[in-house]
């Protein structure tokens, strides 16, 4: 019997915010999925439009699992989904974000298997507010630094987030990137699946606020790497900025990587410093 996979989903009034038909390819196309054995949570945080109609229609079908109740944000309906889902692998999906390639499920789960892996990633497609896409390459030599890949094109095993306790609802905007940090820090087995399977959106919220994407950075920071190095205000302001972490603590998130890897990760690392920097000093 091929494991289950669990795809997870939230939504709120997408009828009325006009994510109906987006929803709707996203069902489609995870229903054309080659893999034979997938479940689609959708956590609904008590829409008030014709949204929980629309989803009682898609679980007639046979498409859907889905509940409806108050939440506090999107990261605790990601919660509530962990708790509901069967499957030994999960992944987390927006409304507006879809599978393109239908294959992929089937070829990833062979991967995940074969390695024994914790968590995967992959590139994307990212389409922007402003109409374009652009394809997004994980870099995650550059985890530690920045996002380094969206969580739309990870899969993760259901057992490894019950262990590290989920996602953590006190970051609203960032909980995926706090949950990254946490695994590759545990030095979770990871494992690149090179398909690019995932057209995502661009997140409004965080690009709409910056200032609270960097407050909500500067406080993951802080979380994860304050016992490995004495972190102020200051030192916070230019690893969030320009992406500048002090040596001592550079040193101590290396030894995460394999001892072969160690001078790509300073490569990278590099590489990220004078790009946020050259762009700090543009905007400034």
């Amino acid at each position: 019997m091929e494991p289950l996979v669990s795809i997870i989903t939230t939504t709120h009034n997408i009828v009325e915010n006009g994510q109906a038909d987006d929803f709707s390819l996203l069902v489609t196309l995870l229903d054309m999925q080659t893999y034979p054995n997938i479940e689609h949570i959708v956590i609904d945080n008590a829409s008030t439009d014709d949204t929980v109609v629309l989803l009682k229609d898609y679980k007639n079908k046979g498409y859907i699992n889905f509940f409806s109740e108050r939440d506090t944000g999107k990261f605790n309906g990601y919660n509530k989904g962990i708790l509901r889902a069967k499957g030994k692998y999960l992944s987390f999906i927006s409304c507006d974000d879809f599978y393109h390639d239908i294959t992929a499920i089937q070829d990833l789960v062979n991967l995940m298997e074969a390695e024994n892996a914790d968590f995967s990633f992959s590139p994307s497609y990212c389409r922007h507010a402003e109409g374009f896409v652009f394809l997004f390459v994980p870099a995650m030599f550059n985890a530690f630094q920045v996002m380094p890949c969206p969580r739309q094109c990870m899969f993760f095993k259901k057992s490894v987030l019950e262990k590290e306790n989920y996602f953590d609802e006190k970051f609203r905007l960032m909980a995926d990137y706090d949950l990254i940090i946490r695994l590759m820090m545990k030095k979770y087995k990871a494992v690149f699946f090179e398909q690019n399977y995932t057209t995502y959106k661009l997140g409004e919220k965080l690009n709409e606020n910056p200032a609270r994407g960097n407050d909500e950075a500067r406080m993951i920071f802080y979380k994860n790497y304050r016992s490995l190095y004495p972190l102020n205000d200051e030192i916070l302001d230019r690893m969030v900025n320009i992406s500048e972490f002090p040596k001592e603590l550079l040193a101590k998130l290396a030894t995460r990587f394999p001892e072969e890897d160690k001078d790509l990760f300073y490569e990278r690392y590099e590489q990220m410093h004078e790009l946020r920097l050259n762009a700090y000093r543009q905007q400034n």
